[in-house]
């Protein structure tokens, strides 16, 4: 199974993102989405799941939730915004992938069994951080993490 994982568009659909994101059988956003139409386009290439992040306060993002835990090649990935406010233990819930943005910072680190992945920001570029988004790709005997540097 083949994951996109993107966050922190703040309203900025870029064509790379949605280049990088070709192919996937699930896009996962993880809040700071900027408004309705980055999940509308978003959903024509692949289902969405998206949080509300804490940028994300107009009524279009009303009935979004903070978290999210869905099922993904045989596995959980648990969503939400922002890392310092994880309120479960991924081990105790059996989850595989946490996944967070809010830092505009791309980063993938493994503890224990659990890969915690930021795919960084694909909106507009802060600071010097680079503008990216992720691949999660979940095979029989082999999961993959790649963090996408976007060429803007």
């Amino acid at each position: 199974m083949r994951i996109g994982l993107i966050s922190d568009t703040h309203g900025l659909v870029r064509p790379q993102a949605l280049d990088a994101l070709a192919g996937s059988e699930l896009i996962v956003h993880a809040g700071d989405i900027g408004g309705a139409h980055v999940l509308e386009t978003l959903r024509t290439i692949a289902p969405v799941v998206a949080i509300r992040g804490n940028n994300d306060t107009d009524a279009w993002a009303d009935t979004l939730d903070e978290t999210a835990t869905v099922p993904c090649g045989g596995l959980r990935l648990h969503v939400l915004h922002d890392l310092k406010t994880l309120a479960l233990d991924p081990v105790a819930e059996r989850i595989a992938f946490v996944v967070a943005g809010h830092s505009h910072k791309p980063a993938h680190r493994i503890d224990g069994d659990v890969h915690f992945v930021n795919p960084g920001s694909a909106g507009p570029r802060r600071f010097r951080l680079p503008v990216g988004v992720a691949r999660l790709t979940i095979g029989a005997q082999r999961i993959d993490v790649e963090l996408i540097t976007l060429d803007v």
